[in-house]
Formats: structure tokens, sequence, C-alpha cells
């Protein structure tokens, strides 16, 4: 059974990882709102450096990022370039 301060550890641990998680949602989602691909914000070296594949396999979850990505593909219809070209 683990120690009081190993699960200490633990809880601070996940709280970091959960703070960079964030942070890498907030930067592809303002990546995305920028113009980027998702595919291309998701490629940037700020976001592999920082999140292994399993990490960014769950920050891809976040209902954020879905939103951003319609968003995208809304707007890609309206202005009829969807980057196939690219």
């Amino acid at each position: 059974m683990p120690g009081i301060a190993e699960k200490i550890h633990e809880f601070l641990n996940e709280i970091a990882i959960d703070a960079v998680e964030e942070r890498v949602v907030e930067y592809v989602i303002r990546e995305v709102h920028n113009g980027r691909k998702l595919t291309d914000a998701l490629k940037d070296p700020y976001v592999k450096n920082r999140l292994s594949e399993e990490r960014l396999a769950k920050v891809l979850e976040n209902p954020e990022i879905f939103t951003a990505l319609e968003e995208q593909i809304t707007e890609s219809f309206k202005t009829r370039e969807f980057g196939f070209l690219d």
C-alpha cells in the first residue's frame, strides 16, 4: 500500500499533467481559430514536446477541440476552401 507521501506526489503529478494538457488544448484551439488545420497544429513541436501519444489522445477527446474543428469545417464550407491542394 502506497504511503501518504507517494499519494501526494501522484496527486501533484496528475495536477501538473492536467495543467499541461489544458495549455495544449488552448494552444490547439487558438491555432485552429487562426486558420491552421487541426492536423498541422497537432504535429507542432509545442504539442509533440509536451504530450505523449496517450495524453494527446485524451486531449483530442476534449469537447472544446471538437467545437473548434466544427467551426473550421463550417468555415471551409462557407468559403469552399477545403485545403485539398495544400
